[in-house]
Formats: C-alpha cells, structure tokens, sequence
C-alpha cells in the first residue's frame, strides 16, 4: 500500500519535503482513483492495494513506450502529454489507430494479452507521464482483489463501445463528418496531434484534409 501512503502523506507534509516524483505519483494516484470511479466503487484497502502495482514513467517527447515487434508487457495510464498508437504497413508507411491523453489508457492489448509481438508502436507527441502496471501484477491483481478484475472488464467493454462507434462512423459519415466530429470530441488531442498524423488516423491525404479545413474555414 505504499503508494496510498504517497497520497495520503500529502496532507501530512510540507511540500517542500515532497520529491517531484513523489509528487507526481500521488497527483496521478488521485486522478487514477478518479478514473476507478467512474466504473465501481473502490475501498481505501482495496485501492492501496491496487495502486501499490504501479509505477511513474516519465517518456520524453518523440520516445516510446512500445515498438512495433516488441511484446507489450504493461498497461498504461497516462496522467500528462499524449500517445499515438501508430503501425507500419508494407511499404513502410506510418498508420495512426488512435491516441491517448490524460485519464485515458494505453498498450497493445493483442500483444500484452497474448504476449505476441506487436503490431502497434506507442510513442510520446509531447513530454508525458503514465502510470505503469505489468502483466504479472495485473494478473496477481486479478486474483488477490476481484474487484479490480470487474474493474478491468467494464473498461475493457467500454473501450470495445467506442471501437464499435468509430467502426460505425468511418462507414456512415463522411471525411469532413469524421473531421468535425473528431475536433468537437477531442479537441485536447487536436492540438497536439500534426495535420498528417490527423490525416492518417481519420483514412484520408494530408492534402485532403487540408481542403476540408479550407472548406470549413470559408464557411465560418
């Protein structure tokens, strides 16, 4: 339970006494515990418990959590900066899945669930911070405390939603519907993604997103 005492610890001591990092942590603790929440309710026991399975990364700006072949032994979650998930095709072209930003989650679920290597590279578009919990003390999670096993299941149906929703929407809305849509939901990752990472994640050229925006600037 260490990492609640980090938090509780906060109220306790002066903060000139607290490292950057044990600062960090607890400020990620917090917005993790936020996040559980969301799902389920979470005892103080419970939750040290599962908190003391992670640790602080810090990845610097164009580094990565996971490349392409390698086989994800972690799941992460972010708590600053932002991530594409991106893979190569053939012809060595870069093709951007999603991203991820704070109070979201991040890995290669096919890789880290079949410890298969990865298809998926993940690499920091901004100076982050994510919370870090490896396989071993995921599944050591799963059978100490079956809360966090619910817990871990109803994020996993969440995010199957959302794949769903996106597979509906590249084929009912248009490139500059799926734009619209995109900058209205996500404005945080909008303006730190580029246009040709934009470009790549919504299926279309860089030019022909950069005709939609004209598009939509001229009728502003």
């Amino acid at each position: 339970m260490r990492n609640l005492l980090v938090v509780n610890e906060l109220a306790e001591r002066r903060m000139d006494s607290i490292s950057p990092d044990q600062l960090r942590l607890a400020e990620g603790l917090q917005l993790l515990r936020k996040n559980s929440r969301k799902y389920l309710d979470i005892s103080d026991p419970e939750f040290g418990y599962y908190a003391s399975k992670f640790k602080l990364h810090h990845v610097p700006k164009k580094g990565f959590l996971l490349q392409q072949g390698e086989i994800c032994q972690f799941e992460g979650f972010v708590i600053s900066g932002c991530f594409r998930h991106f893979t190569l095709d053939a012809s060595g072209n870069e093709q951007v899945l999603s991203f991820a930003v704070r109070d979201w989650w991040t890995n290669d679920i096919d890789s880290f669930t079949n410890q298969t290597p990865a298809f998926l590279s993940i690499q920091a578009l901004a100076d982050s911070e994510v919370l870090m919990i490896s396989k071993q003390d995921k599944e050591s999670l799963y059978d100490h405390c079956p809360k966090v096993e619910r817990l871990f299941r109803m994020m996993t149906q969440k995010a199957l939603v959302a794949m769903q929703q996106r597979m509906i929407r590249e084929h009912t809305l248009s490139a500059k519907e799926r734009y619209q849509h995109f900058i209205q939901t996500y404005p945080g990752i909008a303006n730190m993604v580029t246009n040709i990472q934009m470009a790549s994640y919504l299926g279309i050229s860089h030019e022909f997103l950069s005709k939609i925006r004209k598009q939509i600037a001229s009728q502003s």
